[in-house]
């Protein structure tokens, strides 16, 4: 997968270009608050996800705009591709090939990146629903469909929630939750069956990618929390009778707090370093290694689940490795189009974006200064 040009008007602080980047890597370099940041979230919305900043859509528009528009063309599967993305009224919409979408779901899977940034350090020190999404998220870049199978999840517990919520208006509640448990359980295995393979695959990359940036000094540990005590190798039909079995058991509990207390909605990961829980006891270096080790096996694994490597996002990556690390991670790195954010250029064989105050000054390569 390579972008071979990214277009923007109006998008946050960015003044209206095009940039044509290199097929290997790329270096967004310049002062703090200049608008490196803003470009990558930009690549980033072409995989249909919304902000990794978490900023809502208006946000995206630049101050005094009604509109922001970009444009993303690339290579994929086998031709040539284009996305357009238009933010308007708090809302995206998109084009793909010029056939435009209802939804921004739709566009999922064409384009495939895998981005790390600061704010991925929340995969750790923050709460299940970070590690939830992040699994969630990289699962349908690979499987599509998968967002399908999630939707139709959230939808039915919202459904037993609302049951839960009014259960003294009905004479027999017990006998109307009997449906939604069914349908709850269902649905959840779905779930539950391709997060506990997908984590499973990425523990076995992930430990690698940190051996090799600890320099085979520490360990990496990553598995899935399930809490209806569901494991890697179950059938989704084994997984389903535990679900139940848990929903029928707390549904007492359920009914006296008026919402579903277990189920797939509550499953963690469980991230160790050195056998030892990563949120509570990692260092802040040992934790940033740990979610770059999670997000390198998550390229890894869409390159080779859809036979076309996805455009890697790395923002303000390299400012705390040192040389011995940073060339490790390089070397791994080979093969794909990387975007990397620095104050400094320094990366020699690269292409070289410099910006001030959202203009992009020039471009070229860092070997001809």
């Amino acid at each position: 997968m390579i972008i071979r040009s990214l277009s923007f008007e109006n998008y946050r602080n960015l003044k209206k270009t095009e940039i044509s980047p290199s097929e290997g890597i790329n270096v967004i370099c310049g002062d703090n608050a200049q608008g490196k940041t803003n470009i990558i979230e930009c690549i980033w919305l072409f995989t249909g996800g919304r902000s990794f900043r978490g900023a809502k859509d208006k946000e995206l528009i630049a101050f005094g705009a009604s509109q922001a528009r970009t444009a993303l063309s690339f290579y994929a599967c086998g031709r040539e591709q284009k996305i357009e993305i238009s933010i308007q009224d708090n809302k995206r919409s998109a084009a793909l090939n010029g056939i435009p979408k209802s939804y921004m779901s739709q566009i999922i899977g064409n384009f495939c990146a895998v981005i790390f940034s600061p704010h991925h350090l929340a995969l750790i020190k923050s709460g299940p629903e970070d590690r939830r999404n992040f699994t969630d998220a990289a699962i349908c870049q690979i499987r599509p469909a998968y967002a399908s199978v999630l939707n139709r999840y959230k939808k039915t517990l919202l459904q037993r929630n609302s049951l839960l919520k009014n259960a003294m208006l009905y004479s027999e509640p017990e006998t109307a939750l009997e449906i939604w448990n069914e349908r709850l359980a269902e649905e959840g295995a779905k779930v539950a069956v391709q997060r506990l393979a997908y984590i499973e695959k990425l523990n076995g990359l992930a430990k690698s990618f940190y051996d090799g940036i600890s320099d085979g000094k520490e360990t990496l540990d990553i598995r899935y929390r399930s809490s209806c005590g569901a494991k890697y190798g179950m059938s989704r039909q084994e997984i389903q009778k535990l679900l139940l079995e848990e929903l029928i058991s707390k549904q007492n509990e359920d009914m006296a707090r008026g919402f579903t207390g277990s189920g797939i909605h509550r499953d963690d990961l469980k991230i160790r370093i050195n056998e030892r829980d990563a949120k509570s006891f990692g260092s802040q270096g040992q934790q940033r290694s740990a979610v770059l080790s999670m997000k390198l096996a998550e390229a890894a694994i869409s390159g080779d689940e859809n036979n076309d490597k996805p455009v890697i996002l790395l923002d303000d990556v390299l400012s705390e490795l040192d040389m011995n690390r940073r060339d490790y991670l390089l070397n791994r790195l080979e093969g794909f189009q990387v975007f990397i954010t620095c104050c400094d250029e320094v990366i020699t064989s690269s292409k070289v974006f410099r910006i001030s105050g959202g203009a992009i000054n020039a471009e070229h390569p860092a070997s001809d200064q």
